[in-house]
């Protein structure tokens, strides 16, 4: 099965510091925001690496990158975002949600590039997609579009199911847009929503302890960065206990999911490195265009 899914890149600030710029004399720097490890996202790194290589910036070469992970820990991120600030970076390339608020409440005069998948406005992270404002410039996956699909695909797959847990991560700040997305979808459905919570490995397993015994029809993984570092345990558990589960992109299906749905993750980390690359050579970034991506389930 075929899908198309979008994302959007948002014009960036009209001028950017000149603490950034001057930094381009040498090698320049760039921190890397994530909240978990980045040997989780090899597929991201690369992707990012490779936006940077396609407008000339080749990492070790003549950009160096500084990876700040806080391990699964959101609570850690404003600390890391600050350092990346005193290192003097020429700009922060933040990778989810908790990363882009914690930058942004760092700094106001480095250039940060985001991707998110909410609305980025609505977030308050920019004035508008197509004059962003401010210091940030970034892409948004439109994922919450997508969630009721994805429940549909569920659905289709599961004709019989009334009732479906969803599990979220509490300390994504995320989660209040996926449960806000989730239940008037599942609403129209018919489906009955049964919450589960987990943000570390260990309350994974309790969260599938929770489905074995009280075995809802199937199951919604929120989209989530933490998840995706974890996404061997979960795809397994769901095998093992024979739950029909969707992700939120093909991460999970790479491994052996059952089905997921939304935009090119790798794809998205190479536009933020083109975006990071044309912000070291100086560009001003005024417009806004949008990108369609076919994959498949």
């Amino acid at each position: 099965m075929k899908r198309r899914t979008f994302m959007t890149l948002l014009g960036g600030a009209t001028t950017w510091p000149l603490a950034a710029r001057a930094q381009q004399a040498a090698m320049p720097v760039v921190g890397f925001l994530y909240p978990t490890s980045p040997d989780t996202i090899p597929d991201r790194v690369r992707g990012f690496r490779q936006g940077l290589k396609d407008v000339g910036f080749a990492e070790g070469e003549n950009v160096a990158i500084e990876y700040r992970s806080a391990d699964g820990q959101f609570d850690q991120l404003p600390a890391l975002a600050a350092e990346l600030v005193r290192r003097q970076v020429a700009l922060i390339a933040a990778g989810n949600l908790a990363s882009a608020l914690a930058a942004k409440a760092a700094t106001t005069t480095v250039p940060i590039v985001f991707v998110v998948a909410e609305d980025p406005v609505r977030l308050g992270l920019v004035a508008s997609l197509a004059r962003p404002g401010g210091n940030l410039t970034g892409i948004n996956f439109f994922n919450t579009e997508v969630t009721a699909k994805r429940l549909e695909l569920l659905r289709e797959l599961v004709p019989g199911a009334t009732r479906v847990a969803v599990l979220v991560n509490p300390a994504n700040p995320a989660t209040e847009t996926t449960l806000r997305d989730v239940e008037p979808a599942a609403r129209a459905m018919g489906l009955q929503l049964q919450f589960l919570k987990a943000g570390t490995s260990r309350e994974i397993d309790a969260a599938f302890a929770t489905f074995v015994r009280e075995r809802p029809d199937a199951l919604f993984v929120g989209g989530d960065s933490f998840f995706v570092s974890r996404r061997f345990q979960l795809v397994n558990l769901a095998s093992r206990h024979a739950v029909p589960a969707t992700f939120s992109n093909r991460d999970f299906a790479e491994v052996g999911g059952l089905i997921s749905y939304g935009a090119n993750p790798t794809d998205a980390y190479r536009q933020v490195g083109v975006y990071a690359g044309r912000i070291l050579k100086g560009a001003k970034l005024r417009t806004c265009r949008s990108c369609s991506r076919a994959s498949s389930i």
